[in-house]
């Protein structure tokens, strides 16, 4: 007797009746007891599309898994595209027919791989369906070119902040903004990947952020209203953007800034007082991590190793001082460096300049009317200009920084829950802090030890 398995499988059930699968099971439990075999098992895939392999289909999985296992030698199905949609995946089953003797035979009486007659059919329906997914790919791959050239939104995965259709969802809009806010003033991707978590603020998916969650979308220029196809921008969107153009240079800016990372590592301040408090030589300190524990964990210590000095009771001895002078009634709003609009709009005009000229080229060069040679001069000298404006407008966003806690209602609290890298930009702004050398020997931290120079507005 011959031990048969039967494959049902619906790619769409509305009503989640079954009675697609239920007709499919009639005909194949008729071929089974026509041919005089023994059913062992029917392995349903009830409304589970086959079109795309990375689509999880768990009764195929554990038909194929039962298959190696040996545990039948005919299958039934109702037709081959219900078995599988796949190329690869149908030229497998017919490699089983003719290589290892698989009884295979659809319901519908189009395909009989117990026949040879059956085995040419199935192979030349593997040849046209796999010609048919290459062109399939090619027209949507030609359609999503179109789209994005035409500035429609992209079909698919919708980005956080925008539907489908390319209208702003105003919740999902306030976590890019927040996150575009915080990178351009100085927080890394880890710390905002971080602070988001610590809130409680959900990923498009639900899942957990992380420095590279945060990464995509501080890369994804649709988020200021630009048009993307393959990762190049080809053009002005069709919808609102949610972050300004020059909020997004500047984010590229600093992403692309080499000095960001050495040698695989971050190069993020860990340390508050690292590249913020000076060496009474003049340079800036920087941190030092040693071995063990307590207080001297780790040092602050300048280029010229003038000293070493223990960080925590430094750091604490500045965050004290530092909260007793943003308590002073005074200082609301002093020193608080609002973002130069002005400057902005003037860099903004002078980028749409370069990359309208920039386009000019590229239309000279299709025409004829340069060579390849002046060509990339031409556009080289063009990005570098481009590349020199996204700089600037970086600079002039993270300058503004500090705005967020001096110009608080409460200085103190707004400085205590910023990141390290706001509260490194707000101290910077109040005061230029020097270490002096501490006494050799002692354990005992001295204020004296640390010189202040108060900023006037």
């Amino acid at each position: 007797m011959t031990n048969a398995a039967m494959y049902l499988r619906v790619s769409l059930d509305d009503t989640g009746e079954e009675q697609a699968v239920s007709r499919q099971r009639e005909d194949c439990t008729k071929i089974i007891r026509q041919r005089g075999w023994t059913l062992i098992g029917e392995y349903v895939d009830n409304s589970i599309s086959a079109s795309s392999a990375a689509k999880v289909r768990p009764e195929y999985d554990r038909l194929v898994r039962d298959y190696a296992a040996g545990k039948f030698g005919a299958l039934v199905c109702w037709d081959l595209d219900r078995l599988t949609r796949q190329p690869r995946q149908l030229e497998d089953w017919i490699d089983a027919a003719q290589d290892r003797g698989l009884l295979i035979v659809t319901a519908n009486g189009e395909a009989d791989l117990t026949t040879d007659a059956g085995i040419l059919f199935a192979g030349i329906k593997a040849q046209v369906a796999r010609a048919e997914v290459k062109r399939k790919g090619a027209r949507q791959a030609r359609a999503q070119q179109q789209r994005a050239e035409q500035g429609r939104p992209a079909k698919g995965i919708r980005p956080t902040g925008y539907t489908l259709a390319g209208e702003i969802i105003p919740e999902e809009a306030k976590i890019v903004r927040r996150i575009f806010d915080r990178f351009t003033r100085g927080e890394t991707l880890k710390g905002i990947a971080a602070d988001l978590e610590r809130d409680g603020v959900p990923t498009r998916r639900g899942g957990h952020w992380s420095s590279s969650s945060v990464s995509s979308i501080l890369r994804n220029a649709r988020y200021a209203g630009r048009s993307v196809y393959k990762g190049q921008d080809v053009g002005q969107g069709m919808w609102k953007p949610i972050v300004a153009q020059a909020q997004f240079s500047a984010a590229q800016a600093r992403l692309d800034d080499p000095r960001r990372k050495t040698r695989g590592e971050s190069t993020a301040r860990k340390h508050l007082g690292s590249g913020l408090y000076f060496c009474s030589c003049g340079l800036r300190v920087r941190s030092i991590s040693t071995s063990g524990g307590g207080m001297g964990a780790n040092r602050y210590a300048c280029r010229n190793a003038c000293y070493y000095r223990s960080a925590r009771p430094v750091d604490e001895y500045v965050l004290s001082t530092i909260r007793g002078r943003l308590a002073m009634p005074d200082l609301q709003g002093a020193l608080a460096r609002p973002v130069d609009r002005t400057a902005l709009a003037a860099l903004a005009s002078q980028r749409k300049e370069i990359s309208l000229r920039r386009e000019r080229f590229e239309a000279d060069y299709d025409s004829g009317l340069i060579d390849g040679r002046r060509f990339h001069a031409a556009v080289g000298k063009a990005d570098a200009q481009l590349d020199q404006i996204r700089a600037q407008e970086a600079r002039l966003l993270a300058a503004a920084g500090p705005t967020a806690v001096l110009g608080a209602n409460n200085p103190v609290a707004a400085f205590d829950r910023a990141p390290l890298a706001i509260q490194q930009q707000t101290i910077d702004a109040l005061a230029r802090v020097t270490l002096l050398r501490g006494v050799h020997g002692s354990r005992v931290f001295r204020p004296e030890s640390v010189v202040w120079e108060w900023r006037s507005e």
